[in-house]
């Protein structure tokens, strides 16, 4: 038996068990890093990291958690991928509750089964039409990932269609060529985001490199060193495996698009390479599919980054909550319990045109707008840094002026002698007695006396007429040229509504003269006031020497000048002193120049002539003068000035008018002497104003107006709601003894009859004794004492004989009920709405009318499709998969005719007593739309038409930007019974073209003596959507590709 060291061993056990031991961690250290390089990582049961931090987990559409940070690849060095924030968030941020409360986003973990024949190329959907240049933008597309414009392949990642305001989403696989450590880039314009797998799950993509977040950054093409984040950091891949990869590109309306990436070995001195056909493929094939076939399509934390975060505070006022979006679910008062609390009257308004004959399209001019309280925020104020039109004055004008005439600035004790004196020796208020005013122009001033520069006090006067004295040449008669027509000023009408010029004080009204010929005006003073040059003294004691002119500049650009020049003069003895006999006058820059033309030498009181030679007076020199507001509102130091003036005489140079260069240089060297004289102008940080309560709301009509397409809705004033409500729960109380409580009033509505009185819609949310809230919606009507009801009413025959209202006391009207005119809460409301080849539109339309249904719980409601042939889609099979309560599908041949769609839904409609609401597809719908529907359309009274907010470019509900539509009538909602009387739509003018049948229909609805109600509907929007593709129209593609 051989010798068995048993002794020794039991004296060495520790060191042989803590060498097993240490050989056990050493292979299992080996074999998790080989996996590791290989993809797979050894799982750890209890979800912790390397550095023992939680995983937040994802849960799919299916109930599978997955890690958000899958298995990441290491490189050679064991270092690890930094972690990837979207957008400079923190990484918990994807999870609105939190990294303990996971939000559930539906991505794909399995890729479809992988073919041969995939390679070669890869997968692009294009998102078309959309502005903004980041691919944040890119997600806020409605339909991103799914839904794209089209789907197409590409044969290699670098992709240029130059086109603009669009989106690429390209994703397929990537093959290495041999095994090792890579490294990609990215570069584009605009921006753009590459993210690879480390594997072939799209639940695994990470974001290694990108180009920008905000959307100004780019790159030329082929520049792949250009930011740090363009490129990757060394990702270890396989040959024998494949890695599923996305790139996500936007670009805007400007640059030259492109996006490509490349790959190199992680080695000194290798360039990046665009990834060519050899190593990627398909990650599906789609060519045979259907657009609104989305099953297939692969959804990854790119596609999904950012969603689900709540911005803190909305961007406009209307996305504020307001009582009016979710009162259609307080239960209602029944109208029955309310027949008795007014007494009965006729209601026929004397807006109604009934058998009125009307001119084609007339029919806007007779759409009157409500009046609403309390303010439901349809204003769009964040809109109005472009369109200002909600204010009366012109936009020029606010451009130019500004809202400084509301504005009264404060003034302290003394500072109103320093402005009169400042205004008397300012060029355009000189003292009338001073002037020579041997010929006055009643008409415009010229061009060069507009004033382009206003003073924040004078803007608040608003002049509208000012007079300009002319001088006459007294030595030598000016020979006119051709007449020039004075140009009229693009901010201020100078010729009506006069009103004061200066503090209140008006020029005295002259008689009205014939216009004589265009002139060239000089303002000069009196030669018997001339004055010997004297030094400058102070406006005030305790002011500087020389304030400037009150108020503030709002025009950078100086106003053209008056020049007066003197001719060349013979030589002469140095040192003699001479007087110039006449100066030269030239007309205005924008006016022809007119030879021959001399006058005396103006001279102002207090004011010295520029000298051209220090070491000779200013009397000996020749004079320039340049004459502006903004020059005159003090007297000018001598020499100052010039170096502003050198550039215009310049250019006066180049159209060669004589004598101009010797001038030109006198002129620049009197300013190189006289350069440091210039004053800053100081700012009085100090000055108040009082200004009044303005309010706009005030200023506007009833009236339609089509040219303002921001101003909300006509706002009532809260004095005369509050009376009506009184006067309405007095009666209310009276009748049921006190049984209900005013809580709140959450909507009033107007419509104003100023020769028989005013409809409201009162909306009141009431306590009903016993603690039950309800809901009061109501018609009353306001009758004006002595007015008479109409003859007639909608039907033709006599109304019922109601007696009239009574008159209170104080002989203001009181309220009453008018007949015929109430609403029915459970009408039926068709959506009728014409398709054809908008898969992704009808999808959408589909899935939010399944959200309106189960969002207010209302299943009275049905949506109508017509489709003509739609190729893109199966409409029918899409209807019986949508969750609707009810719906038709309609199906018609040839090309796509919206009136003849819109007729054929209302005819397959049976109940006339139902409402048809004539719909688009591109509606985004309130949570209200179907109680506002039904409270706006009345049978044989009203119909309703309200006003959408069409979406800019780029802008969703949550961040609106547009403009409220308010020319448009195509959404139009009617009782079927007044649809049939009035003869339909006109389908034989409008067969094979749309636009202008809203407005022929709203002609033949005012004409039979029905109201429109035209209100702007609080998150009522029209999507932002491309125009190419639609109605089956085909595109000039390049010969042997097909549009798939």
């Amino acid at each position: 038996m051989p010798w068995f060291p048993v002794k020794k061993i039991r004296k060495q056990i520790k060191l042989l068990l803590l060498l097993v031991l240490l050989t056990c961690a050493a292979w299992l250290t080996y074999v998790h890093l080989s996996l590791v390089r290989q993809g797979r990582a050894l799982r750890q049961r209890l979800g912790y990291g390397r550095d023992g931090e939680k995983l937040s987990g994802v849960t799919d559409g299916r109930g599978v958690r997955a890690a958000l940070s899958t298995q990441r690849a290491e490189d050679s060095s064991e270092s690890r991928e930094e972690e990837q924030v979207p957008e400079g968030r923190a990484p918990d941020m994807l999870f609105p509750g939190g990294a303990g409360r996971p939000l559930s986003l539906n991505l794909t973990h399995q890729a479809p089964p992988w073919r041969e024949e995939y390679k070669g190329q890869v997968n692009l959907h294009v998102f078309e039409d959309w502005c903004g240049g980041a691919v944040g933008h890119l997600r806020r597309n409605l339909h991103f990932p799914l839904f794209p414009h089209t789907r197409t392949t590409v044969k290699k990642l670098a992709v240029s269609p130059k086109w603009k305001n669009y989106g690429l989403r390209i994703f397929g696989f990537i093959h290495p060529a041999r095994d090792g450590d890579v490294q990609f880039s990215v570069a584009s314009d605009d921006n753009s985001e590459f993210w690879l797998s480390p594997n072939e799950s799209p639940a695994g993509a990470q974001l290694v490199a990108f180009v920008g977040k905000t959307g100004s950054e780019w790159t030329a093409p082929g520049e792949f060193t250009k930011f740090s984040s363009q490129v990757s950091k060394p990702r270890r891949l396989m040959a024998s495996r494949r890695y599923y990869f996305e790139l996500l590109h936007k670009q805007d309306d400007h640059g030259s698009d492109h996006v490509e990436v490349g790959w190199r070995a992680f080695l000194p001195g290798l360039k990046f390479e665009v990834i060519g056909s050899a190593h990627i493929s398909l990650y599906t094939d789609e060519s045979a599919l259907k657009m609104d076939h989305v099953a297939h399509v692969p959804q990854s934390p790119a596609s999904h980054m950012g969603l689900g975060l709540r911005q803190e505070e909305p961007r406009a006022d209307m996305l504020r909550p307001d009582p009016r979006d979710t009162f259609f679910l307080t239960p209602r008062v029944e109208p029955s319990s309310l027949e008795n609390v007014l007494e009965p009257c006729a209601y026929a308004p004397t807006y109604v045109v009934k058998d009125f004959p009307i001119a084609r399209y007339q029919g806007l001019q007779f759409v009157y707008l409500s009046f609403v309280y309390p303010n439901d925020h349809t204003r769009l104020t964040h809109m109005e840094s472009d369109n200002k039109c909600f204010y009366r004055e012109s936009p020029l004008y606010l451009e130019r002026f500004g809202f400084y005439k509301y504005m009264k600035m404060d003034r302290e004790e003394g500072e109103e002698d320093e402005e009169e004196e400042v205004q008397r020796r300012a060029f355009l208020f000189l003292n009338p007695a001073d002037l020579l005013d041997d010929d006055e122009d009643e008409g415009e001033p010229p061009d060069g006396l507009e004033p382009t520069r206003a003073s924040a006090r004078w803007a608040s006067q608003a002049p509208s007429t000012l007079r300009f004295p002319a001088a006459a040449p007294t030595q030598a008669p000016a020979t006119p040229g051709p007449p020039t027509p004075p140009r009229r000023s693009r901010a201020l009408n100078w010729a009506a509504h006069p009103l004061p010029l200066f503090l209140g004080r008006a020029p005295p009204p002259r008689a009205a003269a014939e216009r004589p010929p265009p002139k060239v005006y000089v303002t000069r003073v009196r030669p018997r006031l001339r004055a010997p040059p004297r030094a400058l003294a102070p406006l005030s004691p305790r002011g500087p020497p020389w304030s400037p002119f009150t108020g503030v500049f709002l025009r950078p650009r100086p106003l053209p000048r008056v020049q007066l020049r003197a001719p060349p003069r013979p030589p002469r003895a140095r040192g003699r002193r001479t007087r110039p006999q006449a100066t030269e006058l030239r007309p205005l820059a924008r006016a022809p120049a007119t030879q021959g033309s001399q006058e005396g030498q103006a001279r102002a009181p207090g004011l010295t002539a520029p000298t051209a030679d220090s070491n000779s007076s200013s009397e000996a020199q020749p004079v320039t003068s340049f004459l502006s507001l903004s020059q005159v509102s003090r007297p000018q130091l001598p020499g100052e000035g010039e170096e502003e003036e050198e550039e215009e005489e310049g250019d006066d140079d180049e159209e060669g008018a004589p004598g101009d260069e010797a001038a030109s240089e006198d002129s620049e060297e009197a300013a190189g002497t006289s350069r440091g004289r210039w004053r800053e102008d100081a700012i009085d940080w100090q000055r108040t104003f009082s200004v009044g309560n303005v309010d706009f709301e005030l200023l506007r009509s009833d009236w339609n107006d089509l040219r303002c397409n921001v101003s909300g809705n006509l706002q009532l004033p809260e004095a005369e709601a509050v009376d009506v409500v009184a006067q309405y729960m007095e009666r209310l109380n009276a009748r049921h003894g006190g049984r209900y409580a005013l809580l709140r009033i959450v909507n009033v509505e107007k419509r104003r009859d100023s020769a028989r009185g005013s409809r409201f819609l009162l909306e009141l949310e009431l306590q009903e004794r016993g603690g039950r809230r309800l809901r009061l919606s109501e018609y009353v009507f306001l009758r004006l004492p002595g007015a008479r009801a109409g003859d007639t009413d909608g039907d033709g025959e006599s109304p019922e004989p109601a007696p009239a209202a009574s008159l209170r006391p104080d002989g203001r009207p009181e309220l009453c009920r008018p007949l015929r005119l109430a609403w029915r809460q459970d009408v039926m409301v068709h959506f009728i709405v014409p398709v054809k080849n908008q898969a992704r539109w009808v999808v959408q339309f589909l899935a939010d009318m399944a959200a309106l249904q189960v969002r207010t719980g209302d299943s009275r409601f049905s949506v109508i499709l017509v489709d003509f042939e739609s190729e893109d889609m199966d409409v029918e099979q899409a209807l019986r998969a949508a969750r609707l309560p009810r719906y038709q599908y309609l199906r018609r041949t040839g090309n796509f005719e919206r009136s003849a769609g819109l007729q054929a839904g209302v005819d397959a409609v049976e109940d006339a007593s139902s409402i048809i609401f004539l719909c688009d597809l591109h509606i985004h719908f309130p949570a209200n739309i179907l109680d506002g529907i039904r409270k706006h359309c009345v049978e044989g009274k009203l119909a309703f038409a309200p006003v959408v907010m069409r979406l800019g470019c780029g802008s969703s509900p949550g961040d609106p930007h547009g403009y409220w539509e308010v020319n448009g009538f195509g959404l139009f909602g009617i009782y079927k019974s007044d649809f049939d009387r009035i003869g339909g739509m006109n389908t034989e003018e409008f067969r094979d073209q749309w636009g202008g049948e809203d407005w022929e229909l709203l002609d033949r609805v005012l004409q039979a003596g029905l109201e429109v109600e035209r209100l702007r509907l609080r998150n009522f929007y029209h999507h932002f959507h491309s125009k190419r593709g639609m109605w089956g129209t085909r595109s000039r593609k390049t010969p042997g590709k097909e549009v798939p």
